[in-house]
């Protein structure tokens, strides 16, 4: 594996591959890799000749009051996960590297309107940072695809986007959410969470579940579905909800009546650990 700490070096590592008339795949990580990252890091084997894996703990999307200082750092251990997938190239570079200074920054990528709904709305300038670092990452990388989980359906949504209206020649996979064995949607902050904590977590997926059941009995009203989904969230009072909403999966606009792919999307802190989790509903 070739592990690349500047531009010049990534870009470089990227075009010998694409040199040989191979298919390069992007997994974009901030580091922390779980089991949730490593499938991602699969289906890019299984669908390009070579891949590519960056781990960038992005600035710019942490808001003044989020978790940038503490987030979990695991470089040693990381290259050694991707190593045992034979991933070709990791490029981690130094946070000046990327931004000479991220608090001059003046140039970004911004899509307007479905960045501000969701966690957008709830992290303001969140999906500025993100569709900023992702769009560098595509012009130094120049990948044929680019992989995402599920998980981060509000971020799917908006990077497809991105990549529709600015002609990016990226084919954006979305891959499945991958669940701890107590059904725990993975997440490099899941390791915030105590023991106790991380029990009330599981409200999260139990609500999604319930929403669920109510649409196979019939329903189809989404006001009805959120209902039955918060009365479950009722009984963790020490679970903090931000949003549950159901919408359409492209636009993130609330849907009333369930009639085609629907999106079921919560976010909700547990202590002081933001989760999000979804599901997707299909008549």
């Amino acid at each position: 594996m070739k592990i690349c700490s500047t531009i010049p070096e990534a870009r470089a590592a990227c075009r010998d591959v694409r040199a040989s008339r191979k298919r390069l795949g992007l997994v974009p990580t901030m580091g922390a890799l779980h089991e949730g990252h490593l499938s991602l890091v699969r289906a890019a084997k299984a669908q390009c000749d070579a891949v590519a894996v960056s781990i960038f703990v992005n600035p710019t999307q942490f808001g003044p009051t989020e978790d940038l200082s503490k987030y979990p750092r695991q470089f040693e251990r990381d290259c050694r996960l991707l190593e045992k997938e034979s991933v070709e190239i990791l490029f981690s570079p130094p946070v000046e590297e990327i931004y000479s200074n991220s608090n001059d920054q003046v140039t970004w990528v911004v899509v307007e309107g479905l960045s501000e709904k969701l966690d957008g709305r709830s992290r303001p300038g969140h999906f500025r940072g993100v569709t900023t670092i992702i769009a560098k990452l595509f012009h130094i990388v120049e990948p044929e695809a680019a992989f995402f989980g599920q998980k981060d359906a509000a971020q799917l949504a908006v990077i497809r986007r991105m990549v529709h209206e600015l002609n990016f020649p990226v084919e954006i996979v979305a891959c499945p959410i991958v669940r701890e064995a107590d059904g725990l949607a993975m997440s490099s902050r899941n390791a915030y969470l105590n023991r106790e904590e991380r029990g009330r977590a599981l409200v999260l997926q139990r609500s999604l579940q319930r929403a669920q059941q109510e649409f196979q009995a019939g329903e189809r009203i989404a006001a009805r579905l959120i209902s039955a989904a918060k009365e479950v969230l009722t009984r963790e009072p020490q679970v903090r909800l931000d949003y549950f909403e159901i919408v359409d999966p492209d636009t993130l606009d609330p849907v009333e009546r369930i009639s085609g792919k629907t999106l079921v999307a919560i976010a909700a802190s547990v202590g002081s650990t933001r989760l999000i989790d979804n599901l997707v509903l299909q008549p």
